[in-house]
């Protein structure tokens, strides 16, 4: 699927519709903005690509000044197995001193954000909080601190609002889930 479209595709079932997720994404705006009112120096650090999505519509609902960066890291190649965490694409400028608000798309096992906030600490910011829009409690392999959270989801493969199968389905406007899953590829 290349683009948004309104009909699922007969393999997926909506779990959270796009009126949903425009509804959190809004209340995680004001919390976000209410908490670093008055900072001057909140960047944003989305992780790559799944994040995207969320990251955008998230920074336009804040009121705060705001910048945003991106960090790539892999943990999946093209299957649906986690794996070993490595970073692909780092952050163009420092963050020394600034306020750093990572926002992750899905918190499947922990290790991803845990490894991002631990590299990202090291770098001396004035302090780090997480975001995540999806949290899978369930598969949860490592504890992990989320300051701000979209929606916890059962242990099911989902796609759409960024996230995908294979890179497919990043464009859907809901959040689907297989409702067989998917062959690893």
């Amino acid at each position: 699927m290349s683009g948004p479209s309104s009909t699922v595709p007969p393999s997926l079932s909506v779990l959270l519709d796009s009126k949903v997720i425009a509804d959190r994404v809004q209340m995680l705006g004001q919390a976000i903005s209410r908490d670093y009112a008055g900072c001057a120096d909140l960047v944003m650090v989305g992780v790559l690509k799944g994040a995207f999505v969320f990251l955008s519509d998230l920074a336009r609902s804040l009121t705060i000044p705001r910048s945003i960066e991106f960090m790539a890291v892999s943990s999946y190649d093209m299957g649906t197995e986690s794996g070993a965490v490595r970073l692909v694409m780092d952050l163009r400028r420092s963050i020394e001193g600034k306020q750093v608000l990572i926002v992750e798309d899905i918190v499947d096992t922990g290790q991803t954000l845990n490894y991002l906030t631990s590299l990202l600490a090291t770098r001396n910011p004035a302090s780090i909080a997480t975001c995540a829009f999806l949290r899978k409690p369930d598969r949860l392999e490592e504890e992990v601190a989320l300051d701000y959270l979209g929606f916890d989801i059962p242990d099911r493969w989902v796609v759409g609002y960024g996230l995908d199968w294979a890179e497919e389905y990043r464009m859907l406007p809901y959040i689907a889930a297989f409702d067989e899953p998917p062959e690893s590829g």
